[in-house]
């Protein structure tokens, strides 16, 4: 069932797939999607990881999905503190790929008796100077300027869907779902502080998913956030791209259970 959650401003929407799971199965799992989708990212995962009884969380960052833009300033880690606020969650799981795990790993630095367990899915992190590529960005610049939707879908895929299929129809219904969030968020969204520096200060189960077939600038820096994690676990795929739970649903699934099960023990 879907929630429209107050957050300051404005709304976003969640949707609580495991209202019936008990204390028994652990804490509640939170999923944050990355910023080539929103929350249909974990689909291809939903029913695994709700077996057990297990709760599962999932809503649409500002701007993505169901979740109407913005129109203040805000911050992924306020969002995400009033969605827990709003399902009165006080320990949590938390499982996020690319942008939605740098959102994880604010929380799980500010508020650490919030956070159970990390799961990191190609992530991305606030600090690490190395991630944004100028090329990159010079493109999608170009290309939103020209109005290609089109080329902008196509390069997306290029470079964060490499090992998708071809067609590569599901990865491409949803990154043209939410690039228009890339442009709607730019100006209202107010990035976190220097977390790559901090991540020493971990101290938790967490899991790191790397693709090996992600873009360059993406697997450099999920092996230096690794090395920084302490007793962190980094996982290599060698068939996931930017889109692990479209490329590796059952691998996703087996690594949050394990998860969940490290932050119950």
């Amino acid at each position: 069932m879907g929630h429209m959650v107050q957050v300051k401003g404005g709304e976003v929407w969640a949707d609580d797939a495991g209202e019936t799971g008990g204390a028994e199965a652990g804490p509640p799992v939170v999923l944050l999607h990355s910023g080539i989708g929103d929350s249909r990212l974990w689909e291809p995962v939903l029913p695994g990881l709700a077996a057990g009884r297990r709760r599962v969380i999932r809503y649409d960052a500002r701007g993505f999905g169901r979740s109407p833009g913005p129109t203040v300033s805000y911050t992924q880690l306020d969002d995400l503190r009033s969605v827990l606020d709003h399902f009165e969650l006080t320990r949590v799981v938390l499982v996020g790929s690319s942008m939605g795990a740098r959102t994880a790993i604010d929380l799980a630095l500010s508020d650490p008796g919030q956070v159970a367990a990390l799961g990191l899915l190609v992530p991305g992190v606030n600090g690490y100077e190395g991630l944004d590529s100028a090329k990159v960005t010079e493109e999608i610049g170009r290309l939103a300027t020209a109005g290609d939707m089109d080329g902008l879908v196509a390069f997306a895929l290029r470079l964060w869907g490499a090992a998708g299929p071809d067609p590569d129809t599901e990865a491409e219904h949803l990154l043209r779902a939410a690039i228009p969030a890339w442009f709607t968020t730019y100006g209202h969204e107010t990035q976190g502080g220097r977390a790559f520096d901090r991540l020493g200060e971990l101290d938790l189960p967490c899991t790191l998913l790397l693709g090996e077939r992600d873009q360059p600038e993406v697997i450099r820096c999920n092996e230096a956030m690794a090395a920084r994690i302490p007793g962190s676990r980094l996982v290599r795929h060698p068939d996931c791209d930017h889109f692990p739970t479209l490329r590796a649903p059952r691998d996703v699934v087996r690594l949050v259970t394990e998860l969940c099960e490290r932050a119950s023990a």
